[in-house]
Parts: structure tokens; sequence; C-alpha cells
């Protein structure tokens, strides 16, 4: 069972919002949907090259309370840093565990 006093980050859990590029395809945004407590904990990072620059991925584990509406289409904003999600787990119905990973360069 987790204390939730260790949710002590605030995460901005961000939806996305597609629209028509007029090309046929969609352009992606995202906006907030809410704001919420959580905690969070690096797990791994290994190095990587993607579009030709050098950095790292950073997989982390964030823990928040129950909520059925978020899927791995959302991603969480902590000012700067941005949390993709990966995959996510529920934990007896209080609580949600999730796989995110941060790209840093």
């Amino acid at each position: 069972m987790t204390d939730p006093g260790r949710l002590n980050r605030r995460l901005a859990l961000e939806a996305p919002v597609e629209t028509p590029d007029g090309a046929g395809g969609v352009t992606r945004t995202y906006e907030t949907a809410a704001t919420l407590w959580a905690s969070v904990e690096a797990v791994a990072a290994r190095g990587a090259v993607e579009a030709g620059a050098l950095g790292a991925n950073v997989t982390h584990r964030i823990r928040i309370r129950f909520s059925p509406d978020i899927t791995v289409r959302h991603r969480f904003r902590d000012g700067a840093r941005v949390y993709r999600i990966a995959s996510l787990r529920v934990r007896d119905r209080r609580f949600v565990d999730i796989d995110a990973e941060e790209r840093t360069d």
C-alpha cells in the first residue's frame, strides 16, 4: 500500500489534441487536462541519438491516485520536463503505477 503523503510532486496531465493539417494528416498538440499529485522515481537511463541529437532516454515510475480516464495517449509535464506514458498498471483501484520515458538532450 502507498502512503498518499508520498505523492509529493504536482504534474500536469496533458491530453492530445489533433487538428487537420490541410494535407490529409493531422497536427498533434497537447493541452492540460488536469493537475495531479504524483511520486516520480527515476528507474533507468540509456544514451540515444534522436534526429541526429545525442541525449538520453530516462525511464521513470510515476504513481498517482487511480483515474480510469488516463491512457498511453496522455503525457505528464513538470515544467519543461515531459514524461511520455509507456504503460499503466492499476494497484488495488487506489493507485496507478505508470512507466514513462523522458528524453533529455
